[in-house]
């Protein structure tokens, strides 16, 4: 789940500090749309949604049963509620792709994740970067206290008292 809210929040630092320096051709929109539909940002998005709303349910519904019944019915799976947000964030997130690569490159790309090693990466990139988040922080960790005894030890020699 760490490596879904790190591509979306990615994705949405992307949206916030790049600017636009031109409109990308249709021809790279539609091949980044695809892209993006490929990489499956999108259901990365629909994944996330269902705690967002939990999180706002409570916010909105004051603990009124009867706002409630009514905010479920307009937040269940399949709602139109989401709609907008979900091909505003994959048209963005597209214009993005096309601003930084060609179309050709775009595809290639596309070919990649559509194929067997492309999908299995995707597959296995969540629990990948989970592992790696692991493994960095144990290193981490393991370097600076190992890191800390060497300085104190030197500075020990030097004379200083800890």
């Amino acid at each position: 789940m760490s490596r879904r809210l790190l591509t979306i929040a990615g994705a949405l630092l992307l949206l916030v500090c790049t600017a636009s320096a031109q409109a990308p051709s249709p021809e790279a929109m539609a091949a980044a749309r695809e892209l993006v539909v490929t990489l499956k940002i999108a259901d990365q998005y629909r994944a996330l949604l269902p705690q967002l709303l939990l999180k706002l349910r409570p916010v909105v519904a004051q603990d009124r049963p009867e706002i409630e019944r009514d905010y479920d019915v307009m937040t269940a799976p399949g709602a139109e509620i989401y709609a907008p947000y979900l091909a505003a964030m994959t048209d963005q997130i597209a214009a993005r792709y096309a601003q930084s690569f060609t179309v050709d490159e775009l595809r290639q790309i596309k070919s990649f994740y559509a194929g067997p090693a492309g999908r299995k990466y995707l597959e296995k990139s969540s629990e990948l970067a989970q592992a790696a988040a692991q493994v960095s922080q144990d290193v981490g960790q393991q370097a600076a206290d190992e890191l800390k005894q060497r300085l104190i030890e030197s500075l020990r020699q030097k004379g200083h008292k800890l």
